[in-house]
């Protein structure tokens, strides 16, 4: 057994992100269900959640941008795109950089309903037990960032 501050063998490390994964599937489904009742309330599917708190966070961009940060397919965030296009909450501005491949960004209304969505699934992180600390969720992401360069070159189209 290695000690706890050593990093692990291939072996032991093999397991121990499989447990890591375990726990990852049903987390996100979970998640993506809770976010989804919450589409009752704002309206935003959890696909066009995502289009809207990207933009919120990177405005302006394109969707082939868009679909790798998120490792999706341009089809499926070009749907996302459209949808709060038609809501209202995001438009489609010329893209100086390249005529074929528009820009996004989020109008008012949608900059409102990002919020609105943040706030409410913010009150339901707050809820989090277990005397999490900052040094732990630090980890926690530094470990999930990891893996997630593991994967970057699977490609999502």
């Amino acid at each position: 057994m290695n000690d706890i501050d050593e990093p692990l063998a291939p072996d032991e490390l093999g397991e121990r992100i499989t447990e890591v994964f375990d726990l990852i599937g049903p987390l996100y489904r979970r998640a993506f269900r809770k976010v989804e009742q919450g589409e009752q309330i704002e309206g935003a599917s959890v696909g066009v959640r995502s289009v809207l708190d990207l933009l919120r966070r990177y405005e302006p961009m394109t969707v082939p941008q868009m679909g790798r940060i998120m490792a999706l397919s341009r089809q499926f965030v070009q749907r996302m795109v459209n949808d709060a296009v038609a809501r209202g909450w995001a438009e489609v501005i010329p893209n100086p950089a390249h005529q074929r491949s528009s820009l996004i960004r989020l109008t008012d209304e949608g900059r409102a309903t990002i919020t609105a969505v943040l706030a409410r699934e913010h009150a339901l992180n707050r809820q989090v037990g277990g005397d999490l600390t900052d040094a732990e969720l630090t980890a926690c992401v530094r470990v999930l960032k990891q893996l997630l360069v593991t994967f970057d070159h699977v490609d999502v189209e």
